[in-house]
């Protein structure tokens, strides 16, 4: 392969406006890809890791739930998806390879990059977005940063069928419960965004599932 890469080269630098496309169909063919990347964490933000792996450091862009799994680690593995464009070669890394297959399936969908993919892993767990696609919970995919009612729309229409087939744990917080939807409502009108509400009604109610509404709603203050 190394072999090939160097006759490709010299190509590369003497057909001036072809040489990038030329390049991109070596490495698409030879699926010059990572798996993943495993190493020593030399830096480690809520939007990016520096991963040393023998003495080279790869930065490589995360989400903010793949920050939350890795902040207390100084060392892991993540697993990568490569981006490669004209001006850029981009390493998006996660926690778990299920991760990854909702990402890829969220940039299969038309309208959707690589960002608004990792905004959408960022502000929803991997089981609250399945849900919320395979539930066509509309309002809850549009509440995302970036996200407009015909892109949420699409997403729906285009994976309900796929995340339908991935497994999920059952929730153990009181979703269903009429006090929940009531304290819910009560707490947007105060003005607060509805997936922060959501996650902290669902924090309150793993111990608390019979907590009535006035009480949700006093303890979610606390926590928004």
């Amino acid at each position: 392969m190394f072999f090939l890469l160097a006759c490709f080269l010299p190509v590369y630098f003497l057909f001036g406006d072809f040489k990038w496309a030329i390049l991109c169909t070596f490495v698409e063919k030879f699926e010059l890809m990572f798996e993943f990347i495993e190493g020593i964490f030399e830096e480690l933000t809520p939007s990016y890791v520096v991963i040393n792996t023998s003495g080279v450091g790869f930065r490589v862009e995360i989400s903010l739930n793949c920050y939350e799994g890795l902040k207390n680690k100084q060392k892991g593995r993540l697993f990568i998806h490569q981006i490669i464009r004209e001006d850029a070669h981009l390493l998006f890394g996660f926690a778990s390879a299920r991760e990854r297959e909702l990402f890829r399936a969220l940039l299969s969908v038309n309208g959707i990059g690589a960002n608004t993919a990792r905004m959408m892993l960022s502000s929803l767990s991997e089981d609250e977005l399945i849900r919320a696609v395979v539930n066509e919970d509309i309002a809850t995919i549009k509440g995302i940063k970036g996200i407009g009612l015909k892109t949420a729309q699409r997403v729906v229409i285009d994976l309900k069928d796929v995340l339908s087939k991935f497994d999920i744990e059952q929730s153990n917080t009181c979703s269903d419960n009429k006090n929940r939807q009531e304290a819910l409502l009560a707490l947007q009108t105060l003005g607060f965004n509805k997936l922060l509400i959501e996650k902290a009604l669902d924090k309150i109610c793993k111990d608390r599932r019979e907590a009535s509404v006035e009480d949700l709603i006093r303890l979610a203050l606390k926590i928004l």
